[in-house]
């Protein structure tokens, strides 16, 4: 028993239909309830519920504050390699395109970790392609032993691995995963992934699983959009959260709203998304999964990620640099456009000036002598 047995049963749903014909009352009904179905889930993302949303945003306010306060985590990625045997449409590290890549050494590492620790932050997010000739497992984990000496909370977005290999990063330090399916769009999956290991739809979408056996301490799961309607995309995203969060429960689950940003290489993006609709989407989210984290990242830009705090975001990420050693080396390519380039002192100001608290430390797991 995985997701996909749950995803099956919404595979071919008629969800245009059931988003036109949901009604204001529905709506009401599912913003006042306390645990609400996957039929509220629709009700809360549907066309009817853009009406509402300043009532949406006031209990996603309340519940925020009831679960989390004030807090804002702040974290910064760290790219270590961008070598990849993927054709994703969508993605600069495309193998097919020609891009000059780097792989850091274990010393370039332990400069940018340097670097980034300078800044004050204490949570960062590790980056590599889909290589595992270039990027495999040993490296990963050696190059975690060396953050680790800078980093309390280290979390991964990396390719989807098997159980054991993450138990293996974990035991290395290692405490969190990003992993996004991309889309549920089963057929378009396909599509936009023609060829190399990430084709494998199922084995992806079980991979936040896999970590969560592993006794990963957060797993953060989400769709990237622009790339399908994002009504059904925040939908199957949503049940995946709630089926981790309900199965395992001493795993932190989060949810996170990257949209699509520009990027080397050419891809048209078919279905974009307005801010009013990623609104919608984390006040939806919000008043469905209470205790999941709400992760906006660099890829929004400053004056409307700062207008998101208290709406139920509570992790966002600062002095981003998509670009294999761009702490230190400013290699000249990246894996996508940076919207909101502040560094983490002016970004610490505002949020204390909207009265709420950076927090540059996620977490310490403290080893017992």
């Amino acid at each position: 028993m995985s997701f996909y047995n749950t995803f099956e049963h919404y595979k071919n749903f008629d969800f245009n239909n059931c988003f036109a014909g949901i009604t204001d009352n529905q709506v009401q009904a599912a913003i006042q309830k306390e645990v609400l179905s996957h039929n509220d889930i629709l009700a809360l993302l549907s066309p009817c519920a853009e009406k509402q949303l300043e009532q949406m945003a006031q209990i996603s306010q309340k519940i925020t504050f009831q679960n989390f306060g004030k807090a804002i985590v702040l974290y910064t990625p760290i790219y270590i390699s961008d070598y990849c045997d993927n054709h994703c449409a969508y993605c600069s590290f495309n193998r097919t395109n020609k891009i000059t890549r780097k792989k850091l050494s274990f010393e370039e590492i332990e400069k940018e970790a340097i670097s980034i620790a300078s800044t004050g932050l204490r949570h960062i997010l590790v980056l590599t392609g889909d290589s595992r000739k270039y990027s495999p497992v040993s490296y990963i984990c050696e190059a975690i032993k060396i953050l680790k000496k800078y980093f309390p909370a280290i979390s991964l977005e990396i390719y989807a691995l098997e159980e054991a290999e993450y138990a293996e990063i974990i035991e290395a330090g290692a405490d969190g995963l990003t992993i996004y399916q991309e889309t549920y769009d089963e057929e378009l999956y396909e599509k936009l992934h023609p060829a190399g290991p990430k084709r494998n739809y199922i084995y992806r979408m079980d991979a936040p699983e896999r970590a969560c056996k592993a006794w990963m301490r957060s797993v953060n799961v989400g769709a990237l959009l622009g790339l399908s309607d994002w009504r059904k995309e925040v939908f199957f995203t949503l049940l995946h959260a709630q089926y981790l969060q309900d199965k395992y429960t001493d795993t932190e689950i989060s949810v996170s709203f990257p949209r699509m940003r520009p990027h080397t290489g050419k891809f048209d993006v078919s279905f974009p998304v307005s801010d009013k609709h990623l609104v919608q989407m984390i006040l939806a989210t919000r008043i469905f999964l209470k205790r999941a984290g709400i992760t906006i990242s660099t890829r929004e830009n400053s004056k409307f990620r700062d207008n998101l705090m208290g709406l139920g975001v509570t992790r966002m990420s600062i002095g981003s640099n998509t670009a294999v050693g761009g702490h230190t080396t400013g290699n000249e390519y990246g894996q996508f456009q940076i919207a909101d380039n502040r560094n983490i002192e002016t970004f610490k100001q505002v949020i204390l000036d909207k009265g709420f608290e950076p927090v540059l430390k996620d977490w310490q797991n403290i080893t017992k002598l």
